[in-house]
């Protein structure tokens, strides 16, 4: 029980992570976004990632119910994970830090998500 409980945190931690961070950061006014963002692709760039995280998010969520006893996940998903972005990663990192260190944990829990699926 232990194995999966990890994988399901690790994944969803930062799959949260990333989704917030970059709902946030289209959130931000034209003047206050980031260089990268003033530009159409750097926009789109933000919205996929932000939905990588979120189809992530899902999958963690399934793997979660799958394995993991149903309140697990449930707790998770609307205490642990919001706080655990909102207390120590945002206020750590920022949003735009945050995003982009997230971005690869993410593809890197997908791929855990698969695996030990």
């Amino acid at each position: 029980m232990v194995e999966p409980l990890y994988i399901f945190l690790f994944a969803g931690i930062v799959s949260m992570s990333a989704a917030l961070s970059a709902g946030a950061l289209n959130k931000l006014a034209p003047e206050q976004k980031p260089a990268f963002m003033q530009k159409p692709n750097g926009q789109v760039a933000v919205v996929m990632a932000g939905n990588l995280g979120a189809i992530t998010l899902l999958g963690a969520m399934a793997f979660g119910f799958l394995k993991l006893h149903w309140w697990i996940p449930l707790s998770c998903m609307f205490v642990t994970f919001p706080v655990v972005h909102i207390l120590l990663i945002q206020r750590l990192l920022g949003d735009l830090k945050s995003m982009l260190l997230m971005m690869p944990l993410v593809i890197v829990a997908a791929v855990s998500l698969y695996y030990y699926w």
